[in-house]
């Protein structure tokens, strides 16, 4: 009879340690699907004001090459000389900001 006793408190220590086991892995794939499908939850606001800053440098950029495609035909000087100093304009926005360009390259 007290063999048993011990055979069964055995048995009941076993599954109470497999249970608690299993319970903590569950635990930690859950809490890593959670994590993977939190939108945006680990972007820094600093890396949303560089990414805001490139789509506006980039949209500019468009609008003058939109320009230039659409005013290709042109003959009229005024237009031509706008249209050129907007592009130098753009092309010297890169380099007034090289830290902008250094840290979305990363």
């Amino acid at each position: 009879m007290g063999e048993m006793i011990v055979i069964s408190m055995t048995i009941i220590a076993l599954a109470l340690i497999t249970g608690m086991s299993l319970n903590g892995i569950v635990e930690k794939v859950m809490q890593a699907k959670r994590l993977r499908h939190q939108p945006n939850g680990g972007a820094a606001p600093e890396d949303i004001r560089l990414i805001a800053e490139r789509q506006q440098m980039i949209e500019d950029r468009l609008r003058v090459i939109e320009r230039i495609t659409t005013d290709a035909n042109s003959g009229d000087v005024r237009v031509t000389a706008q249209i050129a100093a907007e592009i130098e304009a753009l092309r010297a926005l890169p380099a007034a900001a090289p830290s902008l360009r250094k840290d979305l390259s990363e």
